[in-house]
């Protein structure tokens, strides 16, 4: 399960999707989150569905974005580009937070579209 947040330090999720210049990818590994790399997404485009679409070229490996803001637009592109929006519960909320909520949920109860990327990444480890 690989995940991208909108960050400006890779510390905090604090930058709007459509705006981020990187995101920050996360994988889960031997049952723990690790960083794996930044997503440069800087480029600069003026129609709003070619940003867009750009920026989840961007974040096309990662199954979940967690961003500060994201429009309905975004939000609906990205979720038909089969990538999760997770949003955050505050402000600058740490990344390190989010990842361990997520491992409590992943190994306490874990929803259906966690359910969903757990089982890719099984079936991946598996070949």
């Amino acid at each position: 399960m690989k995940i991208a947040f909108a960050s400006t330090d890779n510390i905090h999720v604090n930058d709007h999707f459509g705006w981020c210049k990187c995101f920050y990818l996360y994988e889960l590994k031997d049952g723990r989150f690790e960083f794996s790399k930044a997503l440069e997404s800087a480029q600069t485009i003026e129609d709003e569905t070619d940003k867009l679409s750009y920026k989840i070229d961007c974040i096309k490996e990662a199954d979940i974005l967690c961003a500060l803001h994201i429009g309905p637009r975004a939000s609906l592109m990205v979720k038909n580009a089969g990538i999760f929006v997770l949003g955050v519960q505050k402000d600058n909320e740490l990344i390190e937070e989010i990842l361990h909520k997520l491992t409590v949920m992943r190994d306490e109860n874990p929803p259906l579209w966690m359910q969903r990327f757990l089982y890719k990444n099984y079936q991946q480890s598996t070949e």
